[in-house]
């Protein structure tokens, strides 16, 4: 299991357009990626979810990947909240 913490930069936060890159970015691995804010976690893979967690600019979201590439999908959501959100 590998897990990070990100504060959201983006000025209207994680709404749908950043939500379906997010989302598209999550597809790319077999891990099973989850995103959790205030107690609420939801699927990377479901737009509706990652949207319903409402993330706003300044709010930190933890992101935990478990599975069989968790190294390789570590890397490339750290490199997506870092370049996009």
């Amino acid at each position: 299991m590998k897990n990070f913490s990100y504060v959201v930069k983006d000025e209207v936060g994680i709404h749908a357009r950043p939500a379906g890159l997010l989302v598209k970015e999550a597809k790319k691995y077999e891990s099973k990626i989850t995103l959790s804010k205030d107690g609420k976690s939801a699927d990377a893979n479901k737009l509706m979810a990652v949207m319903s967690l409402g993330v706003k600019c300044g709010q930190t979201v933890e992101i935990v990947i478990t599975g069989s590439d968790e190294e390789t999908a570590y890397q490339g959501m750290k490199k997506f909240f870092e370049e996009t959100l």
